[in-house]
Formats: C-alpha cells, structure tokens, sequence
C-alpha cells in the first residue's frame, strides 16, 4: 500500500474504533441503568433516599451524551486532521516572519545574502 492509502486505513480504522467503544458504553448504560434502577425499585436498595436512580441515570446519559459529542461532533471539527491543518498554517506563518526578518536584516547590512542563519538564530534576533 502507498503512503497516502495507509494513513486513510489508519484513520478509518481509529474512527471505527471511536464508534465501537461509544456504541459500547451505550449499551452498558442502558445495562447499567437497568440494573439501578431495578436496585433501587424492586430491592429498597438506598430507599432512603427516595428515588435516587434518576439522579444516577440522568448524570450517565449526560456523560454519555458529552462521549457523543467527542466522537461525532468534536473530533469531526477538531480532529487529527484540524490539528495538522493548523499546524501547517503556524509553521507556515512563522516561515514569512523569518523570511522577511532576514529580508530586513539584508537590508540594514546586517547579513549578506550569502549568510545561512537558522531557524533559532532568526528568533534570537527577532527578540
């Protein structure tokens, strides 16, 4: 396989599993909840406290709920993908600052045109 191929395989294969553990824990809430709210209806279990199932399911559906957003609405915007993009765009953005630096610097006869100075030595004089 190519390069390219491998790394589409490698993301869909991580997406598929995103989806696999969040289908996952749907199921064991739904278990779960069950199994609460069984606790506490039918065995008194924690009866003096009312019906504190609701309280349990409604804080895990929430968590659920924020699990779903992180795999389908979040990582979807802010992804591997949106991080290598943005990435890009910063390294991108600092090599025009370093490039019209060194203009500058050539300019005010600083340097010559036949000077090679590295990326670091470039920030040191920017500062």
């Amino acid at each position: 396989m190519e390069k390219e191929q491998i790394e589409i395989y490698e993301k869909a294969r991580k997406r598929v599993k995103q989806k696999k553990r969040l289908y996952y824990h749907f199921i064991v809430f739904l278990v779960g909840s069950l199994f609460i709210i069984v606790l506490n209806t039918f065995f008194k279990v924690g009866s003096q406290y009312g019906e504190w199932f609701k309280y349990v399911v409604a804080l895990w559906l929430l968590i659920w709920i924020f699990h779903f957003i992180n795999v389908f609405v979040t990582n979807k915007f802010f992804g591997k993908e949106w991080e290598r993009i943005e990435t890009e765009k910063l390294m991108d953005k600092h090599e025009l600052k370093s490039d019209k630096l060194e203009r500058e610097l050539i300019k005010q006869g600083v340097i010559t045109p036949n000077d090679k100075i590295s990326g670091s030595e470039k920030k040191n004089l920017n500062h």
